[in-house]
């Protein structure tokens, strides 16, 4: 799925992401944990090849950048989720409407869908639990609604790889709760895509998620199966400060001690 060796990024004269190698396989589904500033969204940008590498070689999809097409046939199999994405959308269409143009990777619905189209629309509604406000105008849906809209959005294209960033911004803790339930659902079927989840909270690393790295200031922290990685050691480590960890029901929790 992924495949980046000693991969920098130089902008601006400044090393935005230094010395970066990851490995993910098909199947696999991976958190990608990072506090605010740590170089997490130009890896994003770059594994959706809008970023190209100053040094290293990637590879994203069995597509390897400098030597294969990219761009939008690329990107056609690569599903995003994120608030920069939502945002743009018209919040007078509905939710329905926004799932749909995921087949046309619009912003609007501009073509007129087909049948198929319709009922694979209508069957991931249904799947991530928003079917009952499929007619509502995206703008009148709570924020834990609209990212579950999102999410269909992104599975109407039957992305390869789907990449959920930061996608519990500005949800409460039952909505949370909520949404990261229907993640864990999502991540279990057969026909799931394999999933990068962003976050920089500890806890929301679900039992589905048996890999992480860790980027701190644009490097590699360290890396491989969720509970080798996530320690009391390397957590502390990782914040600079005293941490307890406890594990409920396979996911991690943090305090400062």
């Amino acid at each position: 799925m992924l495949h980046l060796e000693n991969v920098g990024l130089l902008r601006n004269g400044k090393w935005i992401l230094k010395d970066i190698n990851w490995n993910m396989k098909k199947g696999e589904h991976w958190t990608l944990l990072g506090l605010n500033g740590a170089g997490k969204t130009a890896l994003l940008h770059m594994l959706c090849a809008y970023y190209f590498p100053t040094e290293g070689s990637v590879s994203v999809l069995g597509k390897r950048f400098g030597k294969d097409p990219l761009g939008d046939e690329l990107r056609q199999q690569i599903g995003v989720v994120s608030s920069k994405i939502q945002a743009r959308f018209y919040e007078s269409d509905s939710a329905y409407q926004i799932v749909l143009s995921g087949a046309f990777a619009s912003i609007g619905l501009y073509e007129e869908p087909t049948d198929y189209m319709r009922l694979k629309a209508q069957k991931l509604l249904k799947n991530l639990g928003c079917y009952q406000y499929a007619n509502r105008s995206f703008y009148t849906l709570s924020q834990g609604e609209k990212q579950r809209v999102m999410i269909a959005r992104a599975l109407m294209g039957d992305p390869r790889l789907l990449i959920l960033d930061e996608p519990t911004i500005g949800l409460d803790f039952l909505a949370r709760e909520q949404l990261l339930e229907t993640i864990e659902q999502l991540a279990k079927r057969t026909d799931s895509p394999s999933i990068i989840y962003v976050t920089h909270h500890v806890e929301e690393i679900l039992p589905c998620f048996q890999h992480t790295l860790l980027l701190k200031e644009g490097e590699v922290f360290t890396q491989g199966d969720t509970k080798s990685t996530i320690t009391e050691q390397s957590l502390t480590h990782f914040f600079n400060i005293p941490v307890v960890l406890s594990w409920e029901d396979n996911r991690p929790y943090i305090r400062k001690k």
